[in-house]
């Protein structure tokens, strides 16, 4: 397995044991001294939940701003019409329409992160399903990108507020900044993060909630983060 891994890769880890946990402050400390690459390395937390992803009332899905951004502007496109879609547009969205810009996208128009959509707009942005919903573009009311305050979300979402959700495997990845932010700026933004995530823990879930908590670098090893102290679920 070593051998897939690059030589700065296996440099990085060498001094850390993988199963030792630390606290936020450490673990922020080692990813950005691991953070080598020649290029401002992308910071990802990646946190493992107990629940089953099957299930509709335990799935985890929401959005929110971070303390600190995370050190990029994100392309939104706004599907709206009528004054909305001019506010949108004036709030900083990189496109904006109706049936028009569904079939832009329906064509392989793909140069956006982020959709946000007025209700009214839902039934053409629907047919999008497909295209949308497996690169987890497609709005919705729950991660705050189907909202009759477009040009709002359109300018939030420009700021680097970012969408998650579940994976099949029940973990949640989301970007929590770049490795030049300072380390007590990434710390915050791991302790939001991670306290947002506990805070819409879905009621179907028994038991633990968060089973692990890790942080890492673009191209550095993972760094698991204390449970017990800062982030384990206390209900």
């Amino acid at each position: 397995m070593a051998g897939r891994h690059s030589k700065r890769f296996r440099k990085a880890g060498e001094n850390h044991d993988r199963n030792k946990a630390c606290s936020i402050t450490e673990a922020t400390t080692l990813v950005k001294e691991r953070a080598t690459a020649k290029f401002d390395e992308t910071i990802d937390l990646a946190v493992k939940l107990n629940i089953d992803s099957k299930q509709a009332d335990q799935l985890v899905r929401g959005s929110l701003s971070l303390p600190h951004g995370i050190g990029k502007s994100m392309r939104v496109v706004a599907f709206a019409e009528g004054e909305a879609a001019k506010m949108a547009m004036d709030a900083g969205a990189v496109e904006v329409g109706g049936q028009d810009l569904v079939d832009k996208i329906a064509g392989g128009w793909m140069e956006f992160d982020v959709a946000v959509a007025h209700p009214a707009m839902m039934r053409f942005v629907g047919k999008l399903g497909k295209v949308l919903g497996p690169k987890g573009l497609m709005p919705s009311p729950k991660s705050g990108t189907v909202t009759d305050k477009v040009a709002e979300a359109v300018a939030e979402f420009s700021a680097g507020k970012i969408e998650f959700r579940n994976d099949k495997d029940g973990n949640v990845h989301m970007v929590v900044g770049k490795a030049s932010f300072d380390a007590g700026k990434l710390a915050d933004n791991i302790q939001a993060a991670v306290n947002h995530i506990k805070a819409i823990r879905p009621q179907a879930v028994k038991g633990d909630y968060i089973t692990g908590v890790f942080v890492s670098s673009t191209m550095g090893p993972g760094v698991r983060i204390q449970l017990q102290a800062e982030t384990a679920s206390s209900e």
